[in-house]
């Protein structure tokens, strides 16, 4: 077994596990999706070129350089307002719940928040039942309403306040029990 291989790369690992940075999660509508209208760079090179005729001479070059990149696709103005619209649209559907929360506004690590929810009052959803029970639970007690013969699994009313499921459903067989044996088919 070679230890040496293995010495190293336990230490490449180590010292790999010194500049790794955990992976923390973001609200994907509050970053700017790599929005970038361009690069501006500056740089400089020096080059050295030996010459080996017969004096042995060293020519030195140095120069500076500026580039600048455009990226394709949407225009800059374009791509920065929908960064904004998608950031707006996420305090549309937080602010309700920044404001109906009155500890926030004397709390200084959420002033910003606070100063772009104020005056935004969402409107209510006004689809859910006024007794707070979800459309499913109507549904099946109406469905149970209209068909009381049918057993279903858990068969309750949600509504109606009762809370005992029907005892007079499956039960099991002794353990002796033989189950009966399907009925042949007949080939046609």
């Amino acid at each position: 077994m070679n230890y040496y291989f293995t010495g190293l790369l336990i230490l490449a690992l180590t010292i790999l596990a010194l500049f790794v940075e955990p992976a923390y999660p973001r609200n994907e509508y509050l970053n700017d999706y790599g929005v970038r209208c361009g690069e501006f760079e500056i740089r400089t090179d020096k080059r050295e070129t030996d010459y080996n005729y017969s004096d042995s001479s060293t020519n030195e070059q140095q120069y500076l350089s500026f580039t600048y990149r455009k990226y394709l696709g949407t225009d800059c103005k374009t791509a920065k307002e929908n960064v904004a619209i998608k950031q707006q649209l996420e305090l549309m559907k937080m602010c309700g719940r920044v404001n109906s929360n009155p500890s926030l506004a004397y709390n200084s690590n959420f002033d910003l928040l606070v100063s772009k929810c104020r005056g935004v009052t969402p409107a209510r959803d006004n689809t859910r039942p006024s007794d707070s029970q979800s459309l499913w639970d109507d549904m099946k007690d109406d469905y149970k309403k209209e068909n009381p013969e049918v057993n279903l699994m858990g068969d309750k009313f949600i509504n109606s306040g009762k809370t005992k499921l029907d005892k007079g459903g499956l039960k099991i067989p002794p353990k002796d029990y033989i189950l009966p044996l399907p009925k042949p088919k007949i080939n046609e």
